[in-house]
């Protein structure tokens, strides 16, 4: 008889590669298997009940061609990437942070910093180099933002870790804080951090592009209850569980004031709602071939002003007061603009969110 000597010795390494091949998408036969990793066909079907004992969900098919393939299980096991596999979603991931697109929410931010932390310095080498030769095309309406900026926020938060870094606010103002993260919020147009700023002794919502130089100080510090009311200490006793997009939505409305939105489009429900974030809510039809929306917000007038114009239809606005006068305005810069004749000093702009 033939010994395979991998068979009784480096098992890790083996299951390792065997994990490997098995993340394929196709039926592996045994003798196959067997024969990549110089062991018995035994050995292998003893590896394979390594792996199911670890929750992969591997699934063997009897015949003549039967053999093992992974499957979809009931919870997310741990995945092998080779290089070109690490580096794509590493790139992608970090195009999807470093713009707070709708639908890229904190999950993503947790995934791209597991993933750099382990990447080798050569890829992520590769990662940057490819980002760094990229020009992205967005919609202009959001703040890029560092992804390593939010990796390290992120990272901060899960490890209940101190910061420090540079802040600076709508006026200008620039300061150093020293804070606990608590979450990263999106809201599809900018990225939040909420935390507990440690100088105030109160909590906080920052604008994470005006985050500058976050640095981890290695300082743990245990849970502190997130207030349910207001943005003040927490006035329950330190009993209070608060949700961060919540505090945050609280916060954004004593900054902003809320708008609520009349708006008729002059095209189908379907067409306007992919065209406006999901914030907004969706139209409802009105009249033949239209649609209205009616919803409150409390972004800022020049966003909600580009927003309707994105949607690239007809649409006239009922209210808010607020908005028709400024859409007025817009306008009538607009005009002068395309008629070569804008000489009139910009009076400034409206109130900014945040």
């Amino acid at each position: 008889m033939v010994r395979h000597p991998e068979a009784m010795s480096d098992t890790p390494a083996r299951l390792l590669k065997l994990l490997s091949l098995l993340q394929t998408p196709r039926e592996w036969p045994g003798g196959e298997l067997a024969e990549r990793l110089d062991v018995s066909p035994r050995t292998i079907r003893r590896d394979i009940d390594r792996l199911r004992d670890l929750g992969y969900p591997v699934e063997a098919s009897r015949g003549s061609v039967g053999g093992y393939r992974l499957v979809a299980g009931a919870a997310m096991p741990p995945l092998l990437l080779d290089d070109e596999e690490a580096v794509a979603i590493a790139v992608g991931l970090r195009a999807g942070a470093g713009h707070a697109i709708e639908g890229v929410d904190e999950a993503s931010v947790r995934a791209l910093a597991k993933l750099e932390q382990v990447l080798p310095s050569r890829l992520r080498h590769r990662v940057s180099a490819l980002q760094n030769a990229t020009v992205p095309l967005t919609r202009g309406d959001g703040s890029t933002i560092d992804p390593r900026t939010l990796t390290t926020l992120a990272s901060a938060a899960t490890g209940r870790e101190r910061l420090r870094f540079a802040y600076r606010s709508g006026d200008g103002t620039r300061t150093k804080r020293q804070v606990e993260p608590y979450r990263l919020v999106s809201t599809g147009q900018r990225w939040y951090l909420v935390a507990y700023d440690l100088g105030r002794e109160d909590w906080r919502t920052f604008r994470v592009d005006r985050v500058g130089e976050p640095y981890a100080t290695g300082a743990r510090f245990p849970p502190r209850p997130l207030p349910v009311e207001g943005t003040g200490s927490d006035t329950d006793g330190g009993t209070g569980s608060g949700d961060a997009a919540t505090f945050l939505a609280r916060s954004m409305r004593r900054m902003q004031p809320e708008l609520r939105l009349d708006v008729w489009f002059g095209a189908p429900a379907a067409f306007v709602t992919a065209r406006l974030p999901a914030h907004l809510g969706a139209p409802q039809p009105d009249g033949e071939g239209g649609c209205r929306l009616r919803a409150s917000c409390t972004d800022s007038l020049e966003w909600v002003a580009l927003r309707l114009a994105l949607v690239d239809c007809e649409f006239s606005v009922e209210g808010p007061p607020q908005l028709v006068s400024y859409l007025e305005g817009l306008g009538a810069r607009l005009t002068r603009a395309a008629a070569g004749a804008g000489t009139e000093p910009c009076q400034g702009a409206g109130p900014e969110q945040g």
